[in-house]
């Protein structure tokens, strides 16, 4: 099984067993990459990740960025050849695993070898990836577009969500694009508490400001204020998507040397890719040219100097060489349409069902679908517009116009296929998609409104710091991924693993809250050992989330707060002891408030749910033991 690993300069992992178990990385102490969630048959490694966002920007149609005008057209089936977004769902199947098969000999790891962690005096050298001289492109004035980014990152500590880890910094590259905005990788920015950039040739450095981050796409726009940096500046042109076996040049500033660094080689493959950062699957060009720390967020040239797309990671494993992977210039046009619409970024979006392929005859005769097409329909998202519309059972013919086959693929250019969700991600959030359904042998259109997935356990936390809770020493914050990286999967147990992987958010704004540990005082006695467990219940009534969880209990008026957990596990305290306790408790163990700022607003409730939810709705998360198998399809 492969891994998905997020990584700044270390060398790759080749034996997982050796190595800790989650998906993203403490970069306080990151001694070796972290193993992490198994993303597909491939494994990323990876530099940092971002929170999305963006800032309150007047909306604008980026003029100045000369991209292509089709891109910005609705896709239409005869553009799909050009166009480059992917949600679609491939014969690889992202396995939402915490643990390593054993058995294998050498594991597969995608590394996103991008960013270069400054402080690490130790060099990887890779005898297969030498990286060739610039020679005749030493005056290529699209070379001075490229520069490089200095970023110093605070992230959160998640574990004691009231603080933040110890800061450290980065490199990275980025490039000009026009009207005074730079691009680079998410992944380059992330928890940024200061973003500097210098240019080729120059020694000073310039204070850059992160706009927006497309965190599923690994891409964040910067700009910057002094007009000293943009004197002389030609921004980049941006290319079509290239064909196989074109040349392709990759610029930046990786690790080895402090100047510009060039490599050359080959368009390898076009498809659905896994993307490490956002742990999406989007359209990526895989290519055979060096990509190594410091990479991150550089262009790559056609021989027209041409920019055709974004440097971000690379696949690395005894078992291949030379495999990197660029972000197609159609992705990068998708993110700035995006802001040009919105003045932030806002997603990709998804239909939010699980889908079957329909290979075999029998079940396609059982389902009365006539002919070799068609992906079943498992499961709808209650979150999801198309819980209204589609059903269980339901077999997807078709989208936009452009048919489905039994294998989860559509047409991609003159001779190739695509994974289905590559069509979901040409569209942006709010639009209205036809979708083509056969229900009990009829066939049948219907109209689905498209929108971001919610997450029950997001992969990024937006704001910057978690949300927390702490009652008498108990310490309540919301399950999320660089959580559980933190703790480990040993102190989470087996069976919240099992809900943060394959359970489904029943509402917007539903959360998994958990007990994350107990700061031990007389007024929990008994309870100090607890860490890492789901709350389920406060004096009977379930708990949607922190923000309620919180609301509860300055609400309540009974004599004891009564705590449910997993198997029926209780925690009482009496209630005006446990909140005069708070002052002490929190004076002794230096934390400066007893909840994170964003709880001191008042709860307004959750979207589309009413106050009184009954046990039902609320009781175990529905739970899979496989999303679909290694070669089914996954989340559209």
């Amino acid at each position: 099984m492969k891994t998905l690993i997020f990584n700044f300069s270390s060398p790759p992992i080749l034996n997982p067993t050796a190595a800790p178990k989650f998906d993203r990385t403490d970069f306080r102490s990151c001694p070796q990459p972290k193993v992490g969630v198994p993303f597909s048959s491939k494994s990323f490694y990876f530099s940092t990740s971002p929170n999305g966002g963006g800032d309150e920007r007047p909306h604008g149609s980026f003029q100045g960025l000369r991209i292509p005008s089709r891109w910005m057209e609705p896709s239409k089936a005869a553009e799909f050849s050009q166009r480059s977004r992917d949600q679609t769902p491939s014969s690889n199947t992202v396995q939402r695993s915490t643990r390593n098969q054993t058995g294998q000999s050498q594991p597969t790891a995608f590394k996103s070898f991008d960013v270069n962690r400054k402080g690490n005096k130790e060099l990887v050298i890779d005898s297969q990836e030498q990286q060739v001289d610039s020679g005749n492109l030493q005056h290529a004035t699209f070379l001075n577009a490229v520069v490089k980014v200095y970023c110093t990152h605070t992230p959160p500590h998640y574990s004691l969500p009231w603080q933040k880890q110890r800061q450290y910094t980065s490199t990275g590259s980025a490039f000009m694009i026009g009207e005074g905005k730079l691009l680079t990788n998410a992944h380059c920015v992330e928890h940024d508490a200061q973003v500097k950039v210098k240019r080729r040739g120059d020694d000073t450095k310039y204070v850059a400001k992160v706009l927006a981050r497309g965190v599923e796409c690994d891409i964040a726009l910067l700009s910057v204020e002094s007009k000293e940096f943009w004197e002389g500046a030609e921004p980049l042109h941006f290319g079509n998507l290239p064909n196989l076996q074109d040349p392709v040049t990759v610029v930046g500033y990786p690790l080895g040397g402090e100047t510009i660094s060039v490599s050359k080689g080959v368009v390898s493959r076009i498809e659905v890719t896994s993307y490490a950062h956002g742990s999406s699957e989007l359209l990526g060009i895989q290519i055979d040219a060096a990509i190594n720390p410091g990479n991150s967020g550089g262009p790559a040239f056609n021989d027209q100097g041409e920019c055709i797309g974004v440097a971000f990671q690379v696949y690395r494993s005894d078992e291949v060489e030379n495999i990197g992977y660029v972000i197609p210039t159609t992705v990068v046009s998708h993110f700035l349409e995006d802001y040009g619409r919105n003045g932030k970024y806002t997603g990709f979006p998804c239909l939010g069902v699980l889908l079957q392929k329909l290979e075999n005859p029998a079940l396609r005769t059982f389902l009365n679908v006539p002919s070799n097409e068609g992906v079943l329909v498992r499961k709808v998202e209650p979150t999801s517009n198309a819980s209204n519309i589609l059903k269980e059972g339901d077999v997807i013919v078709s989208f936009e116009n452009v048919h489905v086959g039994s294998e989860g693929t559509v047409p991609f250019r003159t001779s190739e296929r695509i994974a289905f969700r590559y069509l979901i991600s040409q569209k942006f959030t709010g639009d209205i998609a036809e979708v083509g359904i056969i229900r009990g042998g009829q066939f049948r259109k219907i109209q689905v409104v498209l929108n971001p997935r919610v997450h029950l356990v997001p992969y990024h936390i937006e704001g910057g710091q978690p949300s927390y809770l702490i009652v008498a020493g108990l310490v309540f914050t919301p399950l999320s991924e660089p959580l559980i990286e933190e703790e480990c999967e040993d102190s989470i147990g087996l069976k919240l693993l099992a809900k943060a992987r394959y359970s489904m958010a029943r509402f917007k704004g539903d959360q998994m809250v958990i007990l994350s540990q107990v700061l031990a005082n007389e007024e929990n006695i008994g309870y100090e050992d607890m860490s890492n467990e789901q709350v389920l219940k406060l004096n009977g009534m379930w708990i949607r989330n922190i923000h309620h969880l919180a609301h509860m209990v300055d609400s309540c008026k009974d004599k004891y707060l009564v705590f449910e957990f997993e198997d029926n596990f209780l925690v009482v305290l009496e209630r005006e002891s446990a909140l005069a306790s708070s002052t002490s408790i929190l004076k002794s163990y230096g934390i400066p408030c007893e909840r994170s700022s964003d709880l001191l607003e008042p709860y307004r409730g959750c979207t589309g749910q009413s106050e009184a939810m009954d046990e039902k709705q609320f009781g175990e998360c529905p739970v899979s033991n496989s999303e679909f198998g290694s070669d089914g399809l996954l989340w559209a």
